[in-house]
């Protein structure tokens, strides 16, 4: 049984688009490649996406049924969503006011374990090898064609 568990930060301030180019680096990736590409992504987003990572982390070894080896762990899914808006107000010219968002965002790591791949004893290759020096009909016959 896989062993999956997640972290969530939430009202980070940053903007989910802003956070969800680094959280796509490393959706997909082992854990500890994750953590390296975080470490020299030059994103200020990336420490904060670093902590959530790392919890992430923590609660999958503190689960029931986990293995105990973290290079089994791999990001499985990692997204930004949005959060509350703060609205504040920047003084314009000739008396108006323009209207600034500070925007926040709500991260998710998902980890999960991958399988143990199960190799059945004494398998051998099922699928027949052609043999070589020979090619198939289909070249032989585009050959003739472009003969003639």
């Amino acid at each position: 049984m896989a062993i999956e568990a997640q972290a969530t930060a939430r009202f980070v301030r940053t903007s989910a688009q802003k956070a969800g180019l680094v959280l796509g680096l490393i959706r997909g990736k082992d854990v500890n490649r994750a953590l390296a590409t975080l470490k020299y992504t030059r994103k200020g987003i990336a420490a904060d996406i670093e902590k959530v990572l790392r919890s992430a982390i923590a609660n999958a070894q503190n689960k029931d049924g986990f293995s105990g080896d973290v290079d089994r762990l791999f990001v499985s899914a990692a997204f930004a969503n949005q959060g509350p808006s703060a609205k504040r107000v920047r003084p314009a010219p000739m008396g108006r006011a323009f209207r600034v968002l500070k925007r926040t965002a709500h991260l998710t790591v998902k980890v999960s374990e991958r399988p143990e791949k199960i190799v059945a004893v004494g398998a051998a290759e099922t699928r027949p090898k052609r043999p070589q020096g020979r090619k198939s009909p289909a070249s032989a016959q585009r050959a003739t064609k472009a003969k003639e």
